[in-house]
């Protein structure tokens, strides 16, 4: 009986690779095929795009998008090919996707939101951006979220559904800086503000073609406020605020202008006993 049951088995499996076994392997060739030519495609379609100036995650986007669509076209025809009812299927998947697409509410959210960032630009790759108390410099930008760049390295990534619809500050690719000397209350501010004018222009790291804000910002109990606030890009925006700072303070004692330290005068009055 066993012996019966083996041969029944075999018999079964033999007929059933017969019926089945070439559909399936040209089933496996089309797939194959499909991501063969999805690549070609797909690497084919990036370089024209390239060549058009296309914004990366736009270029990012439609790539996989065409990879998709040949893929899904190669795929339907190893289903079609294994006798798959491609109908049903199709509503199957409509109704199982609504049930997907409550369950990932947040996920579809980040991803309506990518676009909406992809093609409204509200910032670029290599911009410094600052938003929900984070800020960076935009290194990528996904479908599901944006990675920020911080100035020690370190990265900071942001669902795309929680930019849209905030405050966002875009700097660009350049940054002012924001510094400040003291001079003493009897300085001649003329020649101080020149001299500072002069140092910072000096500096390799600081834009020429924009004029630096360099006035009379404060005025203290012991000492004048100099702003100076040059545009530098991002990568120098750390090292130029140490060799600018150093710079004035050198020219400053070179050229005699005391940089004074601040001071309380203490009055102690005496009662009379």
């Amino acid at each position: 009986m066993p012996t019966q049951q083996l041969e029944n088995t075999k018999q079964f499996l033999i007929q059933l690779a017969i019926a089945y076994g070439p559909k399936l392997i040209v089933g496996i060739l089309f797939l194959v095929m499909g991501s063969l030519v999805a690549g070609w495609v797909g690497g084919a379609f990036t370089r024209w795009l390239e060549k058009r100036h296309t914004e990366p995650p736009i270029r990012m986007l439609l790539v996989r998008l065409v990879r998709l669509l040949v893929f899904s076209f190669f795929l339907l025809m190893a289903m079609q090919n294994l006798g798959v009812e491609l109908v049903p299927l199709i509503a199957g998947l409509g109704v199982a996707g609504v049930g997907i697409g409550l369950a990932l509410q947040g996920v579809l959210q980040n991803l309506v939101a990518g676009l909406l960032i992809i093609f409204t630009k509200p910032f670029r790759v290599g911009e410094y951006i600052e938003l929900l108390h984070v800020h960076g410099e935009v290194m990528q930008i996904e479908l599901f979220s944006t990675t920020l760049l911080h100035a020690d390295q370190s990265r900071v990534v942001v669902p795309n559904r929680k930019i849209i619809g905030e405050i966002l500050h875009n700097y660009g690719k350049i940054r002012q800086l924001d510094l400040t000397v003291g001079v003493a209350l009897d300085t001649d501010l003329n020649r101080a503000l020149a001299l500072a004018r002069e140092t910072t222009l000096a500096n390799p790291r600081v834009l020429k073609e924009m004029e630096p804000v360099i006035a009379v910002s404060q005025l203290d109990d012991s000492s004048i406020r100099i702003a100076v606030k040059p545009w530098v890009k991002l990568a120098d925006y750390g090292p130029a605020s140490g060799e600018l700072y150093q710079a004035l303070i050198a020219h400053f004692r070179s050229s005699g202008i005391r940089i004074p330290s601040p001071q309380r005068e203490v009055h102690v009055i005496q009662k009379a006993s």
